[in-house]
C-alpha cells in the first residue's frame, strides 16, 4: 500500500505559512536546499524544475494532494498546474469545477479518496498543503517530513490547522534527521501505529 507523506516546511513555532498565506519568511539558498531537492526533486513545482534543468525521474511520489489555499498560492504565482510532473489533486468544497485539465478536484471526503489513492498502485502520495487538509486528513497520514526552519514567527497558519478536531493523538517516531550548516533541520517521522 502507497504511504501519504506530509512533507512541508515549519517555523520552530509551528507555522507554514503567515496568516495571509505567504511563506516568503523562508530563506532561499544556504546547504539544505540542493540536499533536499537532490532527495526530493518532484516536490519542486514544474516551472522551478525546468529553470534548474532538473528532469531527474520522481523518485518518492507520483502524486501531490493540497488544499485550496496551497493551491492558490500557486495561481497567483502564474500557474494553475504547478506540479504537471505529478498526478494533481486539490481539494476544496467552495471551486466550481476543476482548475485545471491537469488537477482533479477532490470535493467530498478527502480520507475516503485518499485510502482509494493509496491502495493504486505507484509511488508515494505527498500531501503539501495546507495545515487544515493535514488536520483532516491526519488519520491516513503515515509519515511527515519536516523542514524545520530556525525561525519563530509567533503567529500564522499552523502546521495542523487551528482548533481541536483532532479525535485523539497521533504518535510518530524520527526515522532519520540531519542539522544542516544554515541551521535547517530535516526531520523525518514515521507513524506508530
Amino acid at each position: 500500500m502507497r504511504k501519504l507523506t506530509y512533507y512541508v516546511a515549519s517555523t520552530i513555532d509551528g507555522f507554514i505559512a503567515t496568516e495571509e498565506g505567504s511563506v516568503d519568511f523562508f530563506p532561499v539558498g544556504g546547504d539544505h536546499g540542493p540536499a533536499i531537492t537532490a532527495q526530493f526533486p518532484e516536490t519542486l513545482p514544474t516551472k522551478v524544475r525546468e529553470a534548474r534543468g532538473i528532469d531527474k525521474r520522481n523518485a518518492n511520489f507520483d502524486t501531490v494532494l493540497m488544499g485550496r489555499k496551497t493551491h492558490d498560492f500557486g495561481v497567483r504565482t502564474g500557474t494553475s498546474s504547478p506540479y504537471a510532473h505529478l498526478r494533481q489533486f486539490v481539494v476544496s468544497t467552495t471551486l466550481p469545477e476543476n482548475p485545471d485539465p491537469a488537477v482533479e478536484l477532490i470535493s467530498a471526503d478527502p480520507l475516503e479518496r485518499v485510502r482509494e489513492l493509496k491502495r493504486d498502485k505507484g509511488l508515494g502520495i505527498w500531501l503539501c498543503g495546507g495545515g487544515e487538509l493535514a488536520q483532516v486528513l491526519l488519520p491516513e497520514i503515515d509519515q511527515i517530513f519536516l523542514k524545520l526552519y530556525p525561525i519563530v514567527l509567533g503567529r500564522g497558519r499552523p502546521l495542523f490547522g487551528s482548533g481541536s478536531r483532532l479525535p485523539e493523538a497521533a504518535r510518530f517516531r524520527v526515522i532519520t534527521s540531519r542539522v544542516f550548516e544554515d541551521g535547517v533541520a530535516f526531520v523525518k517521522y514515521s507513524r506508530i501505529r
